[in-house]
């Protein structure tokens, strides 16, 4: 069977040849329209670009790569559907790697799509606290455009995050409303995000000395079974040591938490009211719906295509200038965010188990 070419295409789609040629290498110069019709005609055809010519030409794919620590948190699954919709909208692909929970394995793919020539690279790092971008780029001198999720930092360097001290806060006020008297606060703080999530509930904290905060440095962050034995523990209490609210710095853990005050005997929320704090889907299950953020990886996502693609003009520009681009400056883009009030701390709406509980929507 002959090999489709370029002008077998343009014949099919009807255009000229400049136009398939745009599609394939500059698709921000093609009409919606135009551009759906060449690509219909390469799916009618079986086209496939040769992306090794365009390499060895020196050119560059129209492809962005992801590296997301793993495909089981709902953040991450938020952040590459926000990438793919964004980078489809500026005429790009995107390709994903799922790291497995491990940091060099995250290093090698990134390497791998800079060997691959890729327009830019996204990275979610598993971010311990003590995580800095790396001091020689994953990219190597290839000056690729890359950007790190899910990260807030004050070093060089191109991040997109959800405000997760803005979160914490957010969760704590909430509380302070719903009139909490003592607040439990629980989980490790191994990474930056839960670490800024803590501080932020302790900055309400300090601001509301007449509110108890107990803050319980325990509870693996997607173990449910934590939660619960924490939970339990806290409901079994005498009254008067008993927290009335309390706030869990991951869902998975406020969701094992509500289970085990249920089953202590105790209501949620009448007795103790319960919040989560890190918008993840995945973890919402049980009879009573969680308060928790809104989820906010999807923006996160585009948000970090958006970074890409103003790197990408500004190496374009350094390039016809002569000027290199600044690589000592730290952009942060910052997702901010909003609260989700349910059941599981009194508040009774409407749509707890219509659109708030549709998985899909949220993913």
């Amino acid at each position: 069977m002959a090999k489709v070419t370029i002008q077998d295409v343009a014949r099919e789609a009807g255009v000229a040849l400049g136009t398939v040629s745009n599609v394939l290498n500059h698709p921000e110069k093609v009409k919606p329209a135009t551009m759906r019709l060449v690509r219909d005609a390469m799916d009618r055809l079986g086209y496939a670009p040769n992306q090794s010519a365009r390499l060895l030409a020196g050119g560059q794919q129209r492809i962005f790569g992801l590296v997301l620590p793993r495909l089981g948190h709902g953040f991450s699954l938020q952040i590459s559907s926000g990438a793919e919709a964004e980078a489809l909208r500026h005429g790009y692909d995107l390709l994903i790697a799922n790291a497995d929970d491990d940091d060099a394995r995250s290093d090698r793919y990134a390497r791998l799509f800079a060997g691959m020539q890729v327009a830019g690279i996204l990275v979610q790092p598993l971010a311990e606290r003590d995580w800095r971008p790396p001091a020689a780029p994953v990219t190597g001198d290839a000056n690729i455009p890359i950007v790190y999720l899910g990260i807030q930092s004050d070093e060089p360097g191109w991040f997109a995050a959800a405000d997760n001290g803005a979160q914490g806060r957010l969760i704590a006020e909430h509380a302070i409303e719903r009139g909490a008297h003592h607040v439990a606060v629980f989980g490790k703080a191994e990474t930056i995000r839960r670490a800024q999530r803590a501080a932020g509930i302790g900055a309400v904290a300090e601001d509301n000395p007449s509110v108890r905060f107990e803050f319980l440095d325990e509870g693996t962050w997607d173990r449910a079974h934590d939660g619960y034995e924490i939970g339990r523990r806290l409901a079994k209490r005498p009254v008067d040591e008993r927290p009335d609210f309390v706030i869990a710095l991951t869902d998975a853990l406020a969701t094992g938490a509500i289970t085990g005050i249920q089953s202590a005997g105790l209501s949620v929320p009448d007795d103790i009211m319960v919040a989560g704090g890190d918008g993840n889907p995945l973890a919402w299950t049980g009879g009573v719906s969680l308060t928790t953020v809104v989820p906010l990886g999807y923006e996160v996502g585009r948000r970090g295509v958006q970074s890409l693609v103003e790197q990408g003009e500004m190496e374009r520009r350094a390039r016809k200038t002569g000027k290199p681009v600044d690589r000592t400056v730290n952009h942060q883009a910052l997702v901010r965010p909003f609260l989700l009030a349910r059941t599981s701390t009194g508040v009774f709406t409407r749509s707890a188990s219509d659109y708030e509980m549709d998985l899909g929507a949220h993913l």
